[in-house]
């Protein structure tokens, strides 16, 4: 790094702390609430003004920052205590009078609340057992080492913790080194198919010539993921910095950051780290003083899954509707109007800062010999701890559901997970101990993806699994090629048979065959994947297929042309109208006992009696009327019809 380079630097975070010094710094109380779009949608703007009010009420000097996701999503507001001497004290699920009381008893006070608090984010006198959260026991934190602890608007926040020193270091070595240090790191793109980065980087850089672009690929579009949107609210400044480092190895002038338009927080963080970040001189036309330049600009996206594979993502910058190309020539070749393109997902542009900063070799060391690093996982579905987790490659998913997430609610059995977004595939409790690793879930019929996992349990219908996440695959193709526009129509249209148990066994040859025929005739991944539901469940839950179509039942109960609601008598409350109101169709009578009845022929099996049922009568049964023996109903009256009163 040369002196003149390091120098300029520091002269920039000179002016950058006057004008907003890092929160952290701040010789007194430090409260700061999580913001991202996961605390906004629990409540947190109220936490934040409710503890700003209070705060100036009993005249309290305490700063109130607003930061990003914690990662603990199941927890949210989240709002963490760092008094001066002592350690960050973190409350979960905090409300506005919640709020109120820990400015009172802990910053006015000094009693710390500690039947309030969920843990500690340092080790910690007060609290030497519970100082560390478990899912920080079991995580390796790289792309997400400071979200949610640092403020994503504050640029000095970012600078305070080592921001942009990966930035400088570029500055001072050549494209070439910067690339031979990423291929050391051997890191892969974490954006699902783990295509080696450097190798990626060295084809654009060949065919560059001083006109190359990069692009941040944020068009995250798998239901359930939100890991590339929490990076992107959390520490914007992280992807920035990798985005001008990418840049600086292939030798590009312009960049995009590609958000979906359904990330609105996302975008705007995005675009006021662009402006601040050109304003002071770590991007614009002279970065820190050197001869590099980059302009980048906020793109958002029109909501289409497809457009999340790089050719569609290019199409849709370039006005064009958002539909995949023929490969080669491959963008890194000739992608963003005819000029070699970089498309890197979010996660895998926030590493190289750290990559940069710390050598190769700290990158290298971690995960298994094939996957290295680590890798972020946003796990939703039947879990108890439901939120973001950062882990080393080659954590099993026994670890990841059960030690880190808090295993399945309510004592219920573990069915498996549904991993890599809509075109993953199920993995079932059986392989648990299988590592996460690109090549263990290759094998297993899975994929990486993005980092979307879903936890599933007893309760779930792994043929409607299937069905659900082809649904959404076809309702999301872009009708280019013949496989994927009809093949996975006329798979999901066997799923639904399936489903409603009219299919047969030639029906189930018929999936399998065809859904082999979507996967090697499509045109790009989206199509190439979407199968992958369908031959996982195939292959790990035939016994339920089976069971629909020989049985005519639904081994989980869920699909509702297999099932029933019935009302148990014996345990039904005389007077109890708990029932009666959810129903939206009328369905449930009163006999003359005063107990409820269910009438079929109206029953549209939506399962709001069930819910609605006192978890102390439990009266409400679902069953599946070809295998179980249905409870009576009422007496039969004259005419062979349940006698009922209203």
């Amino acid at each position: 790094m040369s002196k003149e380079l390091e120098a300029r630097f520091e002269d920039l975070k000179s002016r950058v702390f006057e004008e907003s010094p890092p929160s952290f710094d701040l010789q007194k109380p430090l409260i700061t609430v999580g913001t991202a779009t996961c605390g906004l949608a629990q409540g947190a703007r109220d936490v934040v003004l409710a503890l700003r009010d209070a705060a100036q009420k009993m005249a309290l000097d305490v700063e109130v920052k607003e930061v990003g996701c914690l990662g603990h999503c199941y927890a949210e507001p989240l709002v963490t205590v760092k008094m001066p001497g002592l350690a960050p004290y973190l409350y979960s699920k905090v409300t506005p009078v919640k709020a109120e009381l820990i400015l009172r008893y802990f910053v006015r006070d000094g009693d710390p609340f500690l039947d309030f608090v969920m843990g500690s984010l340092e080790p910690d006198e007060i609290m030497p057992l519970v100082w560390e959260l478990p899912r920080f026991f079991y995580e390796k934190r790289i792309i997400m080492e400071h979200c949610g602890l640092i403020d994503p608007e504050n640029l000095g926040d970012y600078l305070a913790i080592g921001g942009y020193q990966g930035l400088v270091k570029a500055l001072s070595i050549e494209p070439e080194e910067i690339i031979q240090r990423v291929e050391e790191a051997r890191l892969r793109g974490r954006g699902g198919a783990g295509f080696p980065t450097a190798l990626k980087w060295r084809i654009c850089r060949a065919n560059a010539n001083g006109s190359a672009v990069v692009i941040c690929n944020g068009d995250e579009g798998d239901p359930g993921a939100y890991m590339d949107r929490a990076v992107m609210e959390s520490n914007p400044h992280q992807v920035l910095e990798g985005l001008a480092i990418a840049a600086r190895a292939v030798g590009a002038n312009t960049a995009y950051v590609y958000v979906r338009a359904e990330y609105p927080l996302a975008a705007r963080r995005m675009r006021k780290a662009v402006m601040e970040a050109t304003r002071v001189g770590l991007l614009g036309p002279s970065i820190l003083g050197t001869e590099m330049a980059l302009e980048v600009k906020v793109f958002e996206g029109s909501g289409a899954f497809v457009c999340g594979e790089e050719t569609a993502l290019i199409a849709s910058i370039q006005g064009e509707r958002g539909m995949p190309r023929p490969r080669p020539p491959f963008p890194a070749e000739r992608g963003l109007w005819g000029r070699p393109t970089l498309v890197n997902n979010v996660k895998t542009l926030a590493l190289i800062p750290k990559i940069l900063v710390k050598g190769p070799q700290f990158f290298s060391t971690i995960g298994t010999p094939s996957s290295k690093g680590t890798m972020v996982f946003s796990v939703v579905g039947k879990c108890e701890q439901a939120g973001l987790v950062e882990v080393p490659m080659g954590t099993t998913l026994r670890q990841l559901v059960f030690d880190i997430c808090g295993g399945i609610p309510e004592g219920r059995s573990f069915k498996g997970v549904q991993i890599g977004g809509p075109s993953g595939g199920c993995v079932p409790a059986t392989l648990s101990d299988i590592p996460i690793d690109y090549e263990a879930l290759r094998d297993a019929g899975a994929m990486m993806g993005s980092g979307g996992i879903v936890v599933l349990d007893e309760d779930d219908c792994m043929v409607e699994v299937a069905r659900f996440f082809l649904e959404f695959t076809q309702g999301e193709s872009c009708g280019k090629c013949t496989f994927c526009r009809i093949g996975t129509k006329q798979l999901l249209e066997i799923l639904g048979d399936v489903t409603k148990g009219v299919a047969t066994k030639e029906d189930l040859n018929l999936l399998q065959q065809l859904a082999l025929d979507v996967r090697d005739g499509s045109l790009c991944n989206l199509g190439s994947t979407a199968p992958n539901p369908v031959l996982t469940t195939l292959r790990y839950f035939l016994d339920e297929y089976m069971a629909h179509i020989e049985e005519k039942r639904c081994p989980a109960l869920q699909c509702r042309d297999l099932i029933a609601y019935y009302i148990v008598p014996e345990k039904c409350a005389a007077g109890c109208d708990a029932c009666v109101g959810t129903c939206p169709t009328e369905a449930i009578y009163t006999m003359k006992t005063r107990k409820k009845a269910v009438d079929q022929e109206k029953c549209v099996k939506c399962g709001e009696c069930m819910r609605a049922c006192p978890p102390e009568y439990r009266a409400v049964v679902r069953i599946s009327p070809t295998r179980d023996v249905p409870p009576p109903q009422a007496p039969p009256a004259e005419d062979g019809k349940p006698e009922k009163i209203g």
